[in-house]
């Protein structure tokens, strides 16, 4: 008997040992002393295509935010200014530019650039949508409400795909040396904004005459497109093999999806594939993130996960060789929580804050100035530790993890006199864990920033 509950004794044991061995190892504890060290690096892709160059933050974070809103809100573009945000993007409406033929109206559109101007951040406008002095209205059925609506056919005749092209030139020429990245169209895979269905050919031939009208009265400015409605499909496919890429700086897709930012990846891919495959010059055409965001209505993502996916979108996008990034939106545009569209903002739509906006603005805060260096090898490819270094040679390490909480240890070599400072993703003191003389990290959704001294990478 005595012998049988010796066994038992030693194989309780064994099991114990066993399950805290695993507990120990998920949380980044690794008992034969080999942790993340700084120096390992894994390579990705920086972007160094001309549109980098143009935005003058080559491997750095710029990010941009969609606006609803023309003339007066100085406010709210007061509050995107101080959460660092670099661009806004706005509609540019044929429709109430041009109320006659050939005559433009550009004042509003003055109020916004100068408002702009001001507070040191630049505009992508659309260029969208139709104009009844050119196309009918077309009555047709919402495909999801059912109901009737009305809305304009887009410019598909030739008198029709003239004008916008003339009225696009128009306001290239009114807004010369404005910086401004010109897009052209929002989503026209989709019917919401293409009527009566989206077609490729209609919109490739609005495309081609716009984006060369544009260049011929200002050959320097940033013409991008389609604004795609997700990133892959048989429309892009078919649109970026029609020569259209010698009139175009980069592509801009709209990666929206209900799962994690770090999920895009093979689709970025597959982008550049098409790029590659349909380059007509040297020309190094860019990828543009042109309006992602996750709402926070009753059926999709926490406060806390928004705050969390704004900054892993920048930064993931970065490390994707991403130039330029645009979340959608500035502020709910309503208030009723069970309406997914009013619920896309950064702050209520009285301007009261999300943790999102806190988060933007730390990302913001704590990069500015900072390039992309390199990605530390982890041994575990859903953990994100960064390398960031300024023209200084002040170094930063970037950290969260796409799966639970857990922690991992540093094995650099790191005293005390090195003094490391860090801070949270929302802005706060974070306290750093010692163990052995190694950084200890507790990695979670939400990214955080550690100042990390010259010498200890050279260890």
């Amino acid at each position: 008997m005595n012998y049988i509950k010796k066994i038992i004794f030693i194989l309780s044991s064994s099991i114990l040992i066993i399950t805290l061995l695993y507990c120990f190892s998920a949380n980044g504890v690794n008992f034969n002393g080999s942790g993340v060290n700084l120096n390992k690096r894994i390579n990705f892709k920086k972007s160094n295509t001309l549109i980098s160059s143009k935005l003058g933050l080559s491997n750095q974070i710029c990010s941009g935010i969609n606006i609803h809103f023309v003339t007066g809100h100085e406010k709210d573009l007061d509050m995107i200014a101080a959460a660092g945000f670099n661009f806004i993007r706005m509609d540019l409406v044929w429709q109430s530019t041009e109320l006659v033929k050939g005559n433009y109206s550009w004042e509003a559109y003055d109020e916004l650039i100068s408002n702009l101007e001001k507070r040191g951040l630049r505009a992508i406008f659309i260029l969208d949508y139709s104009n009844t002095l050119y196309e009918p209205l077309l009555i047709y059925k919402d495909t999801i409400s059912g109901k009737e609506k009305r809305g304009m056919i887009p410019p598909k005749h030739m008198e029709s795909i003239n004008g916008f092209a003339n009225w696009a030139a128009a306001a290239a020429q009114h807004f010369k040396n404005k910086n401004i990245i010109w897009e052209i169209w929002n989503e026209p895979n989709i019917i919401s904004f293409w009527l009566p269905q989206p077609n490729v050919v209609n919109y490739s031939d609005l495309a081609y005459a716009t984006s060369k009208a544009i260049k011929n009265v200002e050959p320097n400015a940033i013409v991008i497109a389609p604004g795609l409605a997700g990133t892959t499909s048989p429309f892009l496919e078919t649109f970026l093999a029609t020569g259209i890429m010698g009139y175009i700086d980069a592509v801009s897709v709209h990666p929206y999806r209900d799962s994690s930012p770090e999920t895009v990846d093979a689709e970025y891919s597959k982008i550049r594939d098409l790029i590659n495959r349909n380059s007509v010059s040297k020309k190094n055409i860019a990828i543009i993130s042109g309006e992602w965001g996750y709402s926070t209505y009753d059926k999709g993502i926490s406060l806390n996960y928004q705050a969390a996916y704004i900054v892993r979108m920048q930064i993931h996008n970065l490390i994707s060789g991403i130039p330029l990034s645009i979340w959608y939106d500035w502020k709910n545009d309503g208030t009723n929580f069970a309406e997914r569209e009013h619920n896309f903002g950064i702050v209520m739509s009285d301007l009261n804050l999300k943790p999102a906006y806190t988060a933007i603005k730390t990302m913001n805060q704590q990069l500015k100035g900072f390039s992309v260096v390199s990605r530390i090898d982890s041994m575990n490819n859903k953990d994100y530790i960064l390398l960031f270094r300024n023209r200084q040679g002040k170094c930063k390490i970037v950290a969260w993890t796409s799966e639970s909480a857990h922690s991992v240890v540093i094995d650099n070599k790191i005293s005390k006199k090195d003094a490391l400072t860090a801070i949270n993703g929302m802005g706060g003191i974070l306290k750093l864990k010692m163990e052995n003389k190694k950084l200890v990290l507790d990695l979670n959704e939400l990214p955080q920033y550690i100042n990390i001294p010259v010498r200890v990478l050279k260890e």
